[in-house]
């Protein structure tokens, strides 16, 4: 006989040892459902079968209640095939089965399928409206999923926090602060405000929107604050290049007595690798170890860029070894790939792609990208350029604008402008400014002026004021000694009030960030640096260090240049570093712009003679200067 006991029923089902009493099952539907959610949370296909057998056998299979439970455990569990079938073999649907078809097709990536059953209703409810909304919006359809939440309004329903909450993600999406004010604005009238997951959807769209104050003001005035609320305001301040202020908040959080979540992790772990705070790191690292997160993807994923941006390779390949489960995520394999490209290590990438290949995982978008930008710092244009085939022919992905860009950038960097400008001109999607401005770059390393200003042209069309392609083109025209051409350029700027970013460095010393930027004499060491760094010069000229003066873009006399290239950021950084560590401490600068020539000369004149490592990330890739040699092999 079927035992009464709802736990007796559950163990003797999903043991799949049921005795069918017919008569009995009958009375026990309400026990069913019970059955079905817990073969759901245990991922168990196979008793539902059972069970669904079971009801088909009693006659009850076909009432609205037994058939919304059957479908919604199909669904979950990924068979979207049968909780079709149930569907459609109900001679009698509500509400709630419609719903829970949408939201299974939701569930499992098939929105379009999900909007014709939504299309084909003849009632709905809040949940349907609701169901579609967070679908549309959860796949990016934003400004659709807004349209609907404008007829769910006129169709007289109102929306509830999990409307609104759907709506300000979408504006967020969107990055469209009018729409969201004017959402803002609905809320107070609703009386939502206070709500915890509209007030974390509302401060992300503002922060998402760039409003970093009103995101702020928004969790500030809540009554309340829990877990989603910190991790809304720490990586909203991450996206808004706020990383020490991330950092700060984190600690608030602790303080408070919350204990951080894996997103919370990933903010975080990437504040430190936008810092390059190695120490801060290592200690959050340590944290995550403690609250038994190290088999999380994307926290294992953040901790190998965090090392590497940090200059540590070594512990990036100690993360990926020795990482906890997911052994075939294509996001950490991407990460790793990524980290030696960084440090120069094309070959060590490409092995881990072939790896890759040989253990079956399938390599994704951001694998290849990952790849493309190896081949590209590396001087490996020919492997980059069968990857960029392999991708497209092999395993049938379309390029997006970033992996065309990173051809444009392997062609460049190898001299090959006219052929990247015809690859540029060739591509089958309008290219931006970061793949114009990459070709830019390529000239002003080529010296080749008459194609820089070309190219100027092209950039300055799409984004007049793009300051970093009118310092481009000013440098450009400066190596080629066109002052004329270099004054109209900078009068271009100041005309159209474009202001240039300026250059710096940083060095963390005792957990403290000490910045530097040329010109700039704020810090309380500068005379002892300034000092320093004349001494250490005067040394390493000793040695066979000439500057380079031909590389200060200005037309001033040579004593003035000389004293400006010596006064680049790099260089101030080194002298503080090589003032306040001791012999054979290994120095890691952090730069926010590419390396200069000179700059790269002395870093390794300086490792050889004080016989330090010096480990130099710039925009685009780490250097790592060790007994007068670069690991960039003077490629970058």
């Amino acid at each position: 006989m079927l035992e009464t006991s709802k736990e007796s029923l559950i163990a003797l089902c999903t043991k799949g040892q049921i005795k069918q009493d017919l008569s009995r099952i009958w009375s026990h539907t309400h026990l069913i459902s019970k059955l079905l959610k817990s073969c759901v949370d245990r991922r168990s296909l196979f008793p539902v079968q059972q069970l669904h057998s079971i009801t088909i056998t009693a006659g009850c299979s076909k009432t609205k209640f037994i058939s919304n439970h059957l479908m919604n455990a199909y669904a979950k569990l990924g068979q979207l095939k049968t909780a079709q079938n149930v569907f459609d073999k109900m001679p009698d649907r509500n509400v709630m089965s419609h719903n829970i078809l949408i939201g299974g097709f939701i569930q499992n990536g098939e929105l379009g399928t999900a909007i014709e059953i939504f299309n084909e209703m003849g009632q709905r409810n809040s949940a349907s409206w609701n169901a579609v909304i967070a679908g549309m919006i959860k796949f990016e359809f934003n400004d659709e999923g807004l349209r609907l939440f404008a007829n769910m309004h006129t169709e007289g329903f109102l929306p509830d926090v999990y409307t609104l909450g759907s709506v300000l993600r979408g504006c967020a999406g969107l990055k469209d602060l009018i729409k969201g004010r004017q959402v803002h604005g609905y809320v107070m009238r609703s009386g939502s405000e206070f709500d915890l997951v509209v007030g974390s959807s509302m401060a992300h769209m503002y922060m998402r929107c760039g409003s970093l104050r009103e995101g702020e003001s928004v969790i500030q005035f809540m009554p309340v604050h829990n877990v989603v609320a910190w991790n809304t305001l720490i990586a909203g301040l991450v996206q808004n290049g706020c990383a020490t202020g991330a950092l700060d908040q984190y600690n608030l959080m602790k303080m408070a007595g919350f204990r951080p979540d894996k997103i919370t992790f990933v903010s975080v772990i990437s504040s430190c690798s936008d810092l390059a705070t190695l120490g801060q790191g290592q200690q959050i690292h340590t944290e995550v170890i403690k609250a038994g997160a190290m088999s999380v993807v994307s926290i294992l994923s953040s901790l190998i860029s965090m090392y590497s941006r940090c200059g540590c390779l070594n512990d990036s390949v100690r993360v990926f070894d020795e990482r906890e489960g997911a052994k075939d995520d294509h996001v950490l394999w991407s990460s790793i790939i990524a980290a030696y490209g960084f440090h120069g290590k094309g070959n060590e990438a490409i092995e881990i792609f072939n790896r890759m290949e040989r253990e079956g995982l399938q390599p994704n978008y951001v694998t290849f990208l990952s790849l493309l930008y190896s081949c590209s710092h590396c001087g490996l244009e020919e492997k980059g350029l069968e990857f960029f085939d392999l991708m497209v022919k092999k395993y049938k992905l379309e390029p997006q604008i970033k992996h065309y860009t990173c051809v444009v950038d392997l062609l460049g960097r190898a001299g090959r402008l006219e052929e990247a400008e015809h690859f540029i001109k060739s591509m089958p999607i309008k290219p931006d400014t970061i793949t114009w401005k990459t070709l830019l770059s390529a000239c002003k390393t080529h010296k080749n002026a008459d194609m820089a200003s070309k190219i100027a042209e092209e950039i300055l069309k799409i984004d007049p004021q793009d300051s970093a392609s009118y310092v481009l083109l000013s440098n450009t025209q400066a190596t080629a000694k066109r002052w004329q051409d270099v004054s109209k350029v900078r009068k271009s700027m100041r005309e159209r009030m474009v202001k240039k970013e300026p250059g710096l460095s940083w060095f963390e010393l005792k957990n403290q960030v000490h910045l530097f930027v040329m010109g700039d004499k704020s810090h309380p060491e500068f005379n002892k640096i300034d000092l320093y760094l004349k001494e250490l010069m005067d040394e390493l000229k000793l040695h066979g260090y000439v500057p380079d003066i031909g590389l200060v873009m200005h037309d001033m006399d040579v004593e003035e240049k000389e004293y400006n290239l010596v006064h680049h950021s790099e260089k101030m950084a080194v002298a503080f570093a090589l003032m306040n560590t001791p012999e054979g401490f290994p120095i890691r600068i952090m730069k926010n712009m590419r390396v200069c020539d000179d700059c790269h000369v002395a870093m390794k004149y300086v490792s050889f003679v004080k016989n330090r490592e010096i480990v130099v990330r710039d925009a685009s890739r780490f250097h790592h200067f060790r007994g007068g040699s670069c690991s960039c092999g003077d490629y970058w």
